[in-house]
């Protein structure tokens, strides 16, 4: 008796968000495309609790972008990477997040998607890599502070988001120091790239590798590197947080910089070097580029979380390091970055008012291009801490 009565509430249940969620598209009062409509009224009929919690996230999104373009965060949690050498395919579809619009690439000339290799014919049984400058221009939810934009995803008022990061940095670097003042470190350790460039790739490429010389240990080693190099003493931490088990990443990660902060309480600025993925529904992948002084470099992009119940208590001053470092970065680089992501995450950006997650390009892109990258926004970091 019990269980028919469960399956009749679920199956009422069910129908009413079908329901619901068609009137709301028709009215115009979701912007969420039908892909992801039905993917969340799917959901719910096999389980309405995981659906409403895919919901939440899909209705809090700001929907720029055309429905084929989809982009992962990295909040999902899917199976152990392969070994190096090897690859897998992921268990679960990453979360997803439409990006903005492409606009113009740095020289001012409109860079559509595109492939990397012109004239390359895409092989049976691959998939098509395209690549693609993103820039968003302003406007509702998108907030310039000089040359930096913020891409404002909460319901915090543009102005009040435009004010805070107006405020001067949260804490000071100490150059020179003999403490260390800066740690880097990756809880999705073993992502990875694209080896060679090509405008196909393997559908069965994980983009995930132990080998610290391809994933994205060997991106911060050379961050750190060159924030060492410009005498701000900084650490590099190279635990592969998502291996063997993907599950739990940021749980060991966190106890992996409680542990630092509890060792060098000097430590002011904590980053968490990723790459991203992006990926159309037909699974044709799309890497962000922009060409910067002769070199293609993958493009970066910041997210600066916002508080939601309580959880970060200081996350404004993270947002205002956001700022200034995009704005430092941009200032350099022109086109290197996407907009900030300003939304409601966590990412443990509670540790410090200097903690930040950074995606250096995406699982498209090359390692050398998003060593370009790393070695880019490196460089303005220790402009924006030194002066220098």
């Amino acid at each position: 008796m019990y269980k028919q009565r469960r399956r009749t509430f679920v199956r009422l249940a069910s129908f009413v968000f079908a329901v619901s969620s068609t009137v709301f598209l028709s009215a115009g009062l979701l912007r969420v495309s039908p892909p992801i409509l039905l993917a969340s009224t799917g959901a719910f009929f096999a389980s309405p609790f995981a659906a409403v919690r895919t919901a939440q996230e899909v209705f809090t999104t700001e929907n720029t972008t055309p429905a084929a373009a989809v982009q992962s965060t990295p909040t999902q949690e899917v199976q152990a990477p392969a070994e190096s050498g090897q690859t897998q395919a992921d268990s679960a579809a990453p979360a997803a997040e439409n990006t903005p619009a492409a606009a113009p690439a740095s020289t001012g000339e409109p860079l559509e998607a595109r492939s990397p290799v012109a004239g390359e014919a895409v092989p049976e049984g691959m998939v098509p890599l395209l690549e693609q400058h993103f820039q968003a221009s302003a406007g509702t939810g998108y907030i310039p502070t000089g040359t930096a934009l913020i891409r404002n995803s909460t319901s915090l008022p543009d102005a009040e988001v435009a004010a805070e990061v107006g405020q001067p940095l949260p804490f000071s670097i100490e150059v020179n120091s003999s403490q260390p003042q800066v740690l880097i470190m990756h809880t999705h350790a073993t992502e990875c790239y694209e080896s060679t460039e090509h405008s196909y790739t393997d559908p069965a490429f994980s983009a995930r590798t132990t080998d610290t010389a391809v994933n994205m240990v060997a991106v911060g080693q050379q961050m750190t590197d060159i924030l060492n190099a410009a005498g701000i003493n900084t650490l590099h931490d190279t635990t592969l947080h998502d291996y063997p088990s993907y599950t739990g990443s940021y749980e060991k990660s966190n106890a992996t910089v409680r542990s630092y902060l509890q060792q060098y309480p000097s430590i002011k600025v904590v980053i968490d070097v990723h790459r991203d993925a992006i990926q159309q529904a037909d699974g044709t992948r799309v890497k962000p580029v922009v060409t910067i002084n002769g070199e293609k470099s993958a493009q970066v992009m910041l997210i600066s979380c916002a508080d939601q119940d309580g959880n970060l208590p200081n996350y404004k001053q993270n947002l205002r390091f956001a700022a200034a470092w995009q704005a430092q970065m941009e200032g350099m680089f022109p086109g290197l970055t996407r907009p900030v992501l300003f939304d409601y995450r966590y990412y443990n950006q509670d540790l410090t008012t200097g903690s930040l997650l950074i995606e250096v390009g995406g699982h498209a892109n090359t390692l050398s291009e998003a060593m370009a990258a790393g070695r880019m926004a490196a460089q303005a970091l220790a402009k924006l801490f030194t002066g220098a």
